[in-house]
């Protein structure tokens, strides 16, 4: 295959390696082969145009004539003339499945169907930038520059895919862009004459001095690019993961994201356990929001994030639904009758620069949200989601709320759910074990209906069940972890929220999970302080007539509602002047005892607000176990990636030098590890080899620039002596005392060197990129190795082949 050839090959690869990022955008991976068979037939196109030859503007406008046809033939062959050449109907035909892939990516959440539109927006898209990359790189001889539509190409799938599995796709990016550039290399230094071609001869074992002319110089500067790809894909590839980041709070590992549209497009999925679980383990309580309200009484004042309502067996997410523009007032909470009390509640919230999520806290129900930015209203868990990578960062914003307060008679006497809604919310998956549905009926045993079999559920896990609190217990939300929970009866606020809407739906009530922040601390200067140990999870039952009421099953946290507590008196709400926007969140400086503290738990000393310091909304203390593992394996190896050179270039000194003193069983072998010693430490002080000279050149060389004196430059001298008496003697002799030359050869240099150089020599020694190198040269060889393996492949069977030529 001809140069060119073999780039226009790796251009197309490169392209397709690109543009592997969009399979996580979609859930079909059928139109990648397609995209895949025009790649190929509009690089052939183009290979055929410079074949002829024909001028360069010709051939990229021949290749976009192909691909216009062959784009023809996939997507608008009704109504192509022929089925091929394009027409007025073609052009409409393609204007519509345009404007119909718009509305879908709008309308779907990632991974999206692949529609008619988006297939031809998938495949027109790959085509367009194969084109341009095939272009730039084959035609234009420009291979550098055609990295942008490839880094363009990548950038518009990272930009749209939160998952965990980014790194692969730039990996693939990477290397597609690498093997272009290398190809392009090769086809340049191929048309210098012939001492670039073939394979380099073997590298010599010496270094300065010694290297032979031709081909291995000839080559440097292809294995110098492959080198520098090499370590630049290499720092790419692990810089980010040994730098410090912070992690984006509550759900930062699964954001919800909406389509791109105003107002189109649904919720994705989520599934809060494992980020929840390491908010209320972090060490230290750090704030995430802060917030003034009107509300004398804040104990039932839950910041709600988002709303789970689907239990599939493995976990609790929530459904993907339809989103619209955030109306100026939200609509009225489902099943809430008027004569229901409530209280509007007005609260000014403020959001840290270290929080950002896509789903926006708020008091629940909220009736009217005031907020710029782009966010999305989804009315069936009456949330707010972010569009196009909104989120929550330094946000200020101002909600209106109800402050539902029905009594534990409306509650009895509320009626049958509607039958849509009881069918939605009180499915179970078949896995789920038995236990949990004869656990559920044994412990509601004797109640009387919904209302009651919800109270006992509640007082069962918060109280009379005898179930612990903590959050070291292993993670889980499938229907083993249920059933496990049950048994082991420890866990956190997941753990008793999962549980008990799960045994509520196998009792037909109605039932999903919130997760969100319990109401916080009270601050000094008056505003509520809520930190990452205050991230919470409840669950929620629907009543007709109430609609979603707020339950509280989890031990030591949060509040149990007075609605749950027979015959308690209602929480008045006083309504006091406009909430003052937050100027501060700075948080006491000493505990103080809260006024809303129930009598039970004042008794019991748990009343008490902790300082800024001590946190809030967890129990228990220290450093868990992971944390402590995961910071010392970071530590280590952020302290010993730096000193890898300095540990190799110690092992190689102390093995060259290994000799001194015995006797030699290899002279030769001696001298010359010797005399690289020698090269390297000089190397190493900023004085780089010169592979051009003899090593009596090599020699003067280091002393004039080292400014070495007796007895250091004498020693240089007898090196060189004893290299030259190896390589040209007849019968090479020992070289008894060279270990100690380079010794003092390697201390004299030090000494002589400023403070900086000493220590770049000692840490960061210029002559480690000799790995880079060796490893280069391993490379190297084994892809000859395979090559020729595959050519002696190929030519073997070609000669099996019956000639089809008759004399």
């Amino acid at each position: 295959m001809s140069g060119r050839g073999r780039l226009a090959v790796s251009a197309a690869l490169a392209t397709l390696l690109a543009a592997c990022s969009l399979l996580p955008l979609v859930k079909e991976a059928g139109w990648l082969p397609q995209a895949a068979f025009l790649l190929a037939a509009v690089s052939g196109a183009g290979a055929l145009a410079r074949r002829a030859p024909l001028p360069r503007p010709l051939t990229a406008l021949a290749q976009l004539l192909v691909a216009f046809l062959l784009l023809t033939w996939f997507f608008a062959r009704g109504q192509a003339v022929a089925g091929l050449l394009p027409g007025p109907d073609a052009f409409r035909e393609f204007a519509l499945l345009l404007s119909e892939g718009a509305q879908d990516i709008g309308e779907y959440s990632i991974p999206a169907p692949v529609t008619p539109g988006i297939r031809l927006m998938l495949v027109g898209g790959v085509l367009a930038i194969g084109l341009l990359v095939d272009v730039l790189a084959v035609t234009y001889r420009a291979a550098a520059p055609a990295g942008l539509p490839l880094l363009a190409l990548y950038s518009v799938a990272a930009g749209l895919d939160q998952g965990g599995s980014r790194w692969l796709w730039f990996l693939l990016a990477a290397v597609g862009y690498l093997l272009l550039l290398l190809a392009e290399g090769r086809d340049r230094l191929s048309q210098w004459g012939r001492v670039f071609s073939g394979a380099p001869p073997a590298p010599s074992r010496l270094g300065a001095g010694l290297e032979p002319s031709g081909g291995g110089r000839a080559a440097a500067p292809l294995r110098t690019g492959r080198r520098i790809g090499a370590v630049t894909l290499g720092i790419a590839m692990l810089l980010p993961a040994v730098m410090p980041s912070l992690g984006d709070g509550l759900l930062d590992g699964q954001r919800g994201t909406a389509g791109s549209g105003p107002g189109a497009g649904t919720i994705t999925t989520v599934n809060p356990l494992v980020s929840l679980q390491n908010s209320l383990n972090q060490p230290e309580n750090r704030e995430v929001l802060s917030y003034r309200t009107n509300a004398e009484n804040t104990r039932d004042l839950y910041l709600r994030i988002v709303a789970l309502d689907q239990f599939d067996g493995s976990s609790w997410k929530s459904s993907e639904r339809p989103i619209r523009p955030v109306p100026d007032e939200l609509p009225p909470p489902r099943g809430l009758s008027p004569e229901v009390a409530t209280a509007r509640i007005d609260t000014s919230i403020s959001a840290s620069d270290s929080y950002r999520q896509s789903w926006l806290p708020m008091p629940y129900p909220a009736t009217r949200v005031e907020i710029g930015g782009r966010w999305s209203f989804e009315p069936e868990g009456r949330t707010l989601v972010g569009n196009r990578r909104q989120t929550t960062r330094g946000a200020e914003y101002r909600v209106s709320s109800l402050l539902v307060q029905p009594t534990a008679a409306q509650l009895a006497a509320a009626g049958p759910p509607p039958a849509d809604l009881l069918r939605e919310y009180t499915e179970v998956p078949d896995s789920l074990p038995p236990v949990v549905a004869r656990t559920a009926r044994d412990v509601t045993e004797g109640a009387s209906g919904a209302y009651e079999k919800a109270v006992r559920l509640q007082d069962w896990f918060a109280s009379e069940g005898g179930f612990v609190y903590d959050t070291q217990v292993e993670a889980g939300s499938g229907s083993e972890a249920i059933a496990n929970f049950l048994e082991q009866k420890e866990g956190f606020c997941v753990h008793f929220s999962f549980s008990m809407a799960a045994m509520a739906r196998t009792l037909d009530i109605p039932a999903r999970v919130a997760v969100g922040f319990t109401p916080g601390t009270a601050s000094a200067n008056g505003t509520m302080s809520v930190g990452l140990r205050d991230a919470h999870a409840w669950p929620e039952l629907y009543f007709e007539n109430i609609g979603w009421v707020r339950f509280e099953p989890t031990p030591s946290r949060g509040t149990v509602p007075d609605y749950t507590v027979p015959d308690a008196p209602e929480s008045g709400t006083t309504v006091p002047d406009e909430p003052e926007p937050v100027e501060s969140s700075e948080p006491s400086a000493a505990p103080t005892d809260r006024e809303d503290c129930p009598a039970d738990q004042r008794f019991l000393g748990e009343c008490q607000v902790p300082p800024a310091d001590a946190g809030s909304g967890a129990t228990g203390g220290g450093l868990p176990l992971r944390t402590i593992l995961l910071s010392t394996a970071a530590a280590v190896l952020l302290l010993g990636l730096p000193l890898l050179p300095l540990v190799w270039r110690t092992r190689v000194r102390g093995r060259r030098l290994g000799g001194a003193g015995k006797e030699p069983r290899d002279p030769a072998g001696e001298v010359l590890a010797a005399w690289r010693e020698l090269i390297d430490s000089a190397w190493d002080h900023g004085f780089p080899p010169d592979d051009s000279q003899t090593p009596r050149r090599a020699a003067e060389r280091i002393v004039a620039a080292g400014g070495l004196e007796e007895p250091a430059a004498e020693s240089v001298r007898r090196v060189a002596g004893a290299v030259e008496q190896v390589l040209y003697a007849p019968v090479p002799r020992p070289a008894p005392g060279l270990a100690d030359d380079v010794r003092r050869v390697r201390a004299a240099l030090h000494a002589a060197a400023g403070r900086g150089t000493r220590l770049r020599a000692l840490f960061a020694p210029r002559s480690a990129v000799r790995v880079v190198w060796a490893c280069s040269r391993g490379w190297w060889a084994l892809t000859e190795r395979w090559s020729a393996a595959w050519t002696t492949a190929v030519l073997r069977v070609s000669r099996r082949v019956p000639s089809r030529q008759r004399g």
